[in-house]
């Protein structure tokens, strides 16, 4: 046991077995970023050799995982921008589809670095060459190293939008001690749900610096929706259709049987499908399994238009054409148990919503929207072409779900600046700062 400002021999122990495992560690990550096209350049980010220069002033560096948390602290990044008008933001990811996402929607003074490895080499070369001047650690990303060498360098931390999964809270519990510690290095934490701040107290967090906070999520940046692209879309499409979005694996069987159910049920064989995966990469295994259907697919991907029974949005950053598009959307990563993937951004666009029962990682919010009527369960491939139908031939019920959904995504600009305001006051250089403690 070591006190609560000191390392601890779990930690150690990890530090120890990270460098030993770097290298195998560095060829996995290579291989991936790789296949995903990734420039051999920005694949060494990982190894922590920067590709751009690290822009003069005071800069702040946000972490995140993939695409769904760096998107859900876009707001936070341009608010922080425009209450630093000398600053700039370093956003690190892990992802190659959140470096493609965040290409087309960083704001200015904000530039993307894939994150480094947590060993003690990537990280030292990453700190030495970009010196932030404050850490913001969002959601679940909490990798040891990062997190105590960054302290260790002096910058203050901060932890939002804290969810850890019941998983990931049961492996911590063996390792409280150093879970303690972990924390400690943070001067505030804010967590998006109920469930999370209860454990982080359970397990030791320091009340002075934890807290419930608003969901990021719920103060999301719309995703862009250019007019004109919008204007050349829309009469492409059929008179009558809906879309499934983010979808994963086990979650197109059952949406393509409720297409082929709601177009029986609403006796109009035109009625199409805009099918949005999660991963764009397994496109060519969902096109074989429209095929399969007996159903006609076009894909964004190869420029084709939306015609035909399935058109397969095989893209990333897209996502403001489809949900401005869409009367009706599934929203997926709930049939399958994937935990579900936050409503605001389709509520940002008033695009009423379907979901499935699988929605652990936004408990709360899906709570919210279906006792507002912005948002409904399904159980199945059945019900959900039943209530497909049921929508679309009943234009009252899903101009209301619209005008609530939107109505959800309204006023979050005064919400994000109150967030961001606190979050710079605790990064400040006047307020207390949490104790580094050794590096070791």
């Amino acid at each position: 046991m070591t006190n609560r400002r000191g390392s601890t021999p779990f930690y150690r122990l990890y530090c120890g077995l990270a460098a030993a495992a770097s290298p195998l560690a560095w060829r996995r990550v290579r291989a991936k970023l790789q296949a995903e096209g990734i420039a051999p350049d920005r694949m060494a980010e990982r190894m922590g050799r920067a590709t751009l220069a690290r822009p003069e002033g005071q800069l702040f560096w946000f972490h995140a995982a993939s695409v769904g948390e760096s998107v859900s602290a876009l707001a936070l990044i341009e608010k922080v921008l425009e209450l630093n008008p000398g600053a700039h933001a370093l956003v690190t990811t892990g992802t190659a589809g959140s470096a493609q996402v965040l290409a087309k929607r960083l704001p200015e003074r904000a530039l993307h670095q894939f994150a480094p490895l947590d060993t003690a080499r990537a990280l030292r070369r990453f700190f030495r060459h970009w010196r932030p001047d404050a850490g913001i650690f969002v959601e679940s990303e909490l990798w040891p190293q990062m997190i105590v060498r960054a302290r260790a360098t002096g910058m203050r931390l901060a932890l939002v939008n804290a969810r850890l999964s019941k998983s990931s809270l049961r492996n911590w519990r063996r390792f409280g001690t150093t879970f303690r510690f972990l924390l400690d290095q943070f001067c505030l934490i804010r967590t998006q749900d109920e469930a999370t701040l209860e454990a982080l107290l359970e397990l030791g967090a320091d009340r002075s610096r934890v807290a419930r906070g608003p969901n990021l999520k719920s103060m999301i940046s719309p995703p862009p929706a250019p007019a004109q692209v919008l204007a050349e879309l829309a009469p492409q499409f059929n008179k009558l259709f809906w879309a499934a979005a983010a979808t994963h694996p086990g979650e197109e069987d059952a949406v393509i049987e409720a297409h082929l159910a709601a177009r029986e049920a609403l006796g109009r064989p035109d009625l199409q499908l805009l099918l949005i995966p999660r991963h764009p990469h397994r496109a060519a295994e969902i096109a074989a399994m429209i095929r399969d259907r007996g159903l006609s697919v076009s894909q964004r991907s190869r420029g084709q238009a939306p015609g035909g029974d399935v058109y397969l949005a095989d893209t990333l950053g897209e996502m403001g054409l489809w949900y401005s598009l869409s009367p009706l959307a599934f929203l997926g990563g709930s049939l399958a148990p994937v935990g579900g993937h936050t409503p605001y951004e389709p509520a940002c666009f008033g695009t009423p919503i379907l979901h499935g029962p699988h929605y652990e990682n936004f408990a709360e919010v899906y709570a919210a929207f279906d006792q507002s009527g912005a948002a409904r369960q399904i159980e199945d491939a059945a019900e959900l072409g039943r209530e497909v139908a049921r929508l679309l031939a009943d234009g009252t019920d899903l101009a209301r779900m619209s005008e609530i959904a939107r109505g959800l995504a309204d006023g979050r600009g005064a919400r994000i600046t109150h967030v961001a305001e606190e979050l710079l006051q605790a990064l400040s250089s006047t307020a207390p700062a949490a104790d580094a403690g050794p590096l070791r």
